[in-house]
């Protein structure tokens, strides 16, 4: 069992991943790619801007009622290539299906 706070860091790092990676790039994606309770999905979003993680959500064009995508536009001082170079062990610690 890992700690509370290695797992809410993993997540964030994961989450990022699947965002920047086009794997799943709004709430309902992300649910289905990890598992997790809608909320948390969408605390994990808000809480990316802690590890200085930009992530932004894009309104589609023409669309209403918050349909649209999240994107990655900085991830700050992560290194996103070990992210995804360590991405499956991540989802494996997470108990997550490996994307």
């Amino acid at each position: 069992m890992i700690s509370k706070t290695r797992s809410s860091f993993l997540r964030r790092l994961y989450v990022a991943w699947l965002i920047d990676s086009g794997r799943a790039t709004d709430v309902p994606s992300l649910v289905a790619a990890t598992g997790m309770p809608r909320r948390t999905a969408q605390d994990t979003l808000t809480a990316l801007a802690e590890l200085d993680i930009d992530c932004v959500f894009e309104q589609a064009e023409g669309s209403r009622n918050n349909s649209g995508r999240y994107r990655i536009h900085s991830w700050g001082p992560i290194d996103a290539h070990w992210v995804g170079a360590h991405a499956a062990r991540i989802a494996s610690e997470l108990e997550y299906p490996c994307a």
